[in-house]
């Protein structure tokens, strides 16, 4: 495994008539794959997983696998423990390598105990790697850091992905887990912060946008080039992603890999709104701002 590894979660390209792109979303991973990054997720919260039906998901999940040379991690979220059990059986089945598990949502835990029983049973007796996935903006709470510590001794989860933007829970989970156990940071602003606290990668919506900037700035950590992986974190990353922060990622992130030419198409389903002129104005400033920005550190 590279040192300093990237995923971009990939957005799903739709048509014009709000059909799944499949032909779109092979170009997407070969644009991103040719610029750096080291794997793929499909169906992640940027691919907009809760939008999509069975068959969808399916298709994202198998032109995904097929499509890409690097490592490919299916999103497997869902509300039941049965449905979490269907899509491990769908991804394995794909080819794909490991899988990204939430906590449950709408139902939350009543008592202690509760997400962590939950974990256990969707994923028992997977034939994939699992990844555990902390999101409270959209699950609603954190995955508590005793609980991913436990799966993590017990051998059930291979790591973790933490999106929540909290630099020092994300520093309790590397400091409470086993060294083999990987922890991914998914808030690309701090992703150079998390690497040089022990963090092992990036999960980044804007690799979709930017892998280039990504691959720069975690190859200048690896080499020990500190004040320019910073320099790429600040006046790169960080902006672009105030842009997809203020605008809702998928949205954002589909206009900007959009205005690299990787998609034709920048349409989300409802509840996303695609972006007005002005807003994509501000993200495509933002991207060409990113790209100069690794020519310069």
């Amino acid at each position: 495994m590279p040192t300093h590894p990237v995923y971009p979660p990939l957005v799903t390209p739709l048509t014009r008539d709000d059909s799944v792109d499949a032909d779109a979303l092979a170009s997407l991973v070969d644009a991103v794959e040719s610029r750096g990054v080291d794997g793929v997720v499909a169906c992640g919260t940027t691919g907009e997983f809760a939008s999509l039906t069975d068959e969808e998901y399916e298709t994202v999940v198998e032109t995904t696998a097929d499509a890409a040379s690097g490592r490919v991690v299916a999103g497997v979220a869902d509300t039941s423990v049965a449905g979490v059990r269907a899509k491990v059986a769908l991804a394995a089945d794909a080819g794909c390598d490991a899988v990204l598990v939430t906590g449950p949502y709408f139902h939350a835990e009543n008592a202690a105990g509760g997400t962590e029983a939950f974990l256990r049973a969707a994923v028992a007796d997977a034939s994939l790697p699992v990844y555990l996935y902390n999101i409270p903006a959209y699950v609603g709470y954190r995955l508590d850091p005793e609980t991913v510590s436990t799966l993590a001794e017990d051998g059930v989860a291979a790591g973790v992905k933490d999106s929540s933007g909290d630099l020092d829970y994300l520093l309790s989970l590397v400091r409470s887990t086993p060294p083999e156990f990987e922890v991914f940071c998914g808030y690309d602003s701090v992703l150079v912060p998390a690497l040089a606290s022990g963090a092992i990668g990036g999960i980044n919506a804007l690799a979709n946008v930017v892998p280039e900037v990504f691959d720069a700035a975690t190859s200048a950590l690896a080499a020990g080039e500190v004040e320019r992986a910073v320099h790429l974190s600040q006046t790169a990353i960080a902006p672009l992603f105030e842009q997809c922060a203020a605008h809702g990622f998928a949205p954002a992130t589909k206009v900007g890999a959009a205005a690299r030419g990787f998609l034709d198409s920048t349409a989300v389903r409802p509840p996303l709104v695609d972006l007005d002129e002005e807003a994509r104005a501000g993200v495509a400033d933002a991207v060409e701002d990113a790209l100069s920005a690794v020519d310069t550190a």
